[in-house]
């Protein structure tokens, strides 16, 4: 028998023990804890046999009853193929699953919401799908994370067809309705409203989409987005079915040159891509101009270099002011949609979501002040009760 089986060697040093975030992670940061204790042979009883065998029984004549005596309909699958994590790119599922289980903990924080990471062995979109679904009735929603573009288009879709419990890539979703909310209030920092902004996306994977989509059902006046290659338009001929809805739906005014070119007298620059903006591109933006850099730890443009130029300056970053975080959305939105028993989570929704998030900051909007802190706790509670109301107003 070979290899060293035993304990490690005491005297050797751990390479991890002088970075915090290690010694948070380690022995990983879940567990699930029963809500009833066993204390006596009654206990275990009615816990499991025989006494289950009423509760189950009852269940396969009434389905409905599982959603007042099993956990499912309180717990959400953070589902993820490991593709796109963060700004790690395509790290595979185990180092992934930090990530899915950090997200876990913030259901539980902030919602009250227990969740259950699932991180996926395969990047097949037709075994993603077919694996969700099966697990499906352990769960009463589904957050898709960290999935690549435009693979997540397709697995989102094919999912919210199959299920009829809510499912969101929060990657796109949660990012669009956060930044709609910021971009609600910044539009009165500078004394305009939505219709009267012109805005220039840069960046068309899945956040891009996302967030460009709601800024069209929310009634901006104006967006274009670019890619790598430039502006999205009618001339291009390198455009899968996304970029082709993309330039069916946006740049009116027909941008056929560089996201530089486009940025001449924009409104808003919103930045989901990485990369760097020259100075010179933002100075020839429009007076109070809106900045949103959110590529994460570095923004695409300067933040003291924008601050020079915009009258708002939004970023990803937690040591900076607005910063745009998802934790401001997908607790309070999969809260609301769990408690209104929805089926689905529609775009009323999520724009009802960006109302509550943007009228959390109320009448203390400020340039440094557009969207709240990822900490307050006015937030989940205001998006639950908005995206609930908007459920049960429509009816579904």
């Amino acid at each position: 028998m070979s290899g060293n089986t035993g304990p490690a060697d005491p005297d050797r040093t751990d390479r991890f023990a002088g970075d915090p975030a290690f010694g948070v992670h380690e022995g990983g940061k879940l567990s699930v804890v029963p809500t009833r204790s066993i204390d006596s042979i009654a206990d275990l009883a009615l816990t499991y046999t025989p006494g289950v065998a009423r509760v189950s029984s009852a269940i396969a004549a009434e389905p409905e009853l599982a959603r007042r005596f099993t956990w499912a309909p309180r717990v959400v699958a953070v589902v993820s193929d490991g593709t796109a994590v963060l700004g790690l790119g395509d790290i595979g599922p185990a180092a992934a699953l930090p990530v899915m289980e950090g997200k876990a903990c913030l259901f539980a924080e902030f919602a009250e919401l227990s969740a259950v990471p699932v991180v996926l062995g395969t990047t097949d979109v037709d075994a993603i799908v077919e694996t969700v679904v099966a697990m499906a009735p352990s769960f009463g929603g589904i957050n898709l994370e960290d999935i690549s573009a435009p693979r997540c288009f397709e697995i989102e879709d094919r999912l919210r067809e199959r299920l009829s419990i809510p499912v969101m890539h929060d990657d796109q979703h949660g990012t669009a309705i956060v930044v709609l909310a910021a971009l609600r209030n910044a539009a009165r920092v500078t004394g305009r409203t939505l219709g009267d902004l012109r805005v220039v996306v840069s960046g068309a994977g899945a956040a891009g989409v996302a967030c460009t989509k709601i800024l069209l059902g929310a009634g901006i006046g104006e967006v274009a987005v670019a890619d790598s290659r430039g502006v999205l338009h009618a001339g291009r001929a390198d455009l899968n079915p996304t970029k082709r809805w993309l330039v069916e739906n946006t740049n009116p005014s027909g941008h056929a040159g560089t996201m530089a070119d486009a940025l001449v007298g924009a409104d808003v620059y919103l930045g989901l891509s990485g990369g760097s903006v020259p100075e010179s591109a933002i100075a020839a933006m429009a007076d109070d101009c809106m900045v949103f850099s959110l590529a994460n730890p570095i923004p695409e443009v300067d933040p003291v270099m924008a601050a020079r130029h915009a009258a708002v300056v939004a970023t990803g970053r937690s040591d900076l002011p607005n910063q745009i975080n998802n934790v401001l959305a997908f607790p309070g939105v999969f809260r609301g949609a769990i408690d209104a028993g929805a089926t689905c989570i529609t775009e009323g929704m999520k724009l009802a979501a960006a109302d509550a998030i943007a009228g959390v900051v109320g009448e203390d909007v400020r340039p440094d002040y557009v969207v709240p802190s990822p900490l307050d706790r006015r937030v989940a509670t205001a998006v639950a009760e908005a995206v609930a109301a908007e459920w049960r107003r429509t009816g579904g």
